[in-house]
């Protein structure tokens, strides 16, 4: 019994490690739901710094994102750090996500006994990254999972030739318009008007958010398992 306990220990933590593997970038807050301010104690920064160690290409949530990155979903993990603490010690665990808020893997507890708070948090979570065994061996490995299907690619808003991000095209529709690809059967975004100039609502499948100008460049920006997503698209009007 105990021989094939071992085995289907070994076989899950495979299949968990290859399932991080698939993933080039990874997504974190930059302030975890413990604390009060962004970035307290350094936390978000180590947290980041580990994770562009094992080979991740990462961001905070509140960052201007790359357009591979902001152009798919699922091309991403989703970070976050949950606090176990009690009042004689500091406890921290690392927890990794999928784009659909599925739990991949999720680290050993880190601990400290230390008494000041900057020394007990840092200490902890570099306990648990230090320990986390599957970040350490990431290697990226490209899937259909996490590069999406050629159709999702053209509907997410990337050229599945060319690798260049799709022109979109505004086409009128009722209290707003639609934004369309270069077939205008394909509708990728439906806009609504509102009373501020260059600010719309705007919709893509489940998603609903915000559709705004900036700096002569136009974002769509929504909410994803309570993560802050940026998107630039490239619209010709």
């Amino acid at each position: 019994m105990k021989k094939y306990i071992v085995l289907f220990l070994l076989f899950s933590a495979v299949v968990f490690a290859q399932n991080v593997n698939e993933y080039k970038y990874a997504l974190m807050p930059s302030k975890f739901s413990f604390l009060k301010e962004e970035n307290q104690y350094n936390l978000n920064l180590i947290t980041k710094m580990y994770l562009q160690k094992y080979g991740f290409e990462s961001y905070y949530d509140n960052e201007t994102f790359s357009a591979d990155f902001a152009s798919i979903n699922c091309n991403k993990i989703f970070i976050d750090v949950l606090n176990n603490s009690t009042m004689f010690s500091t406890k921290l665990k690392v927890v990794i996500k999928d784009c659909k808020n599925n739990i991949l893997a999720t680290s050993d507890e880190g601990t400290s006994r230390e008494k000041e708070y900057r020394v007990a948090y840092n200490e902890a979570l570099r306990m648990a990254f230090d320990n986390f065994g599957m970040l350490k061996t990431h290697k990226y490995q490209p899937s259909e999972k996490s590069i999406g299907t050629v159709g999702e690619l053209a509907f997410q808003g990337v050229e599945h030739n060319e690798g260049k991000p799709m022109i979109l095209y505004p086409k009128k529709a009722i209290e707003g318009f639609d934004l369309i690809t270069s077939n205008p059967e394909v509708v990728y975004m439906n806009i609504k008007y509102t009373s501020v100039k260059d600010v719309y609502i705007a919709k893509r499948k489940e998603n609903t958010g915000i559709f705004f100008k900036d700096n002569e460049k136009w974002i769509f920006e929504y909410y994803l398992n309570n993560q802050k997503i940026t998107e630039l698209l490239h619209v010709q009007f």
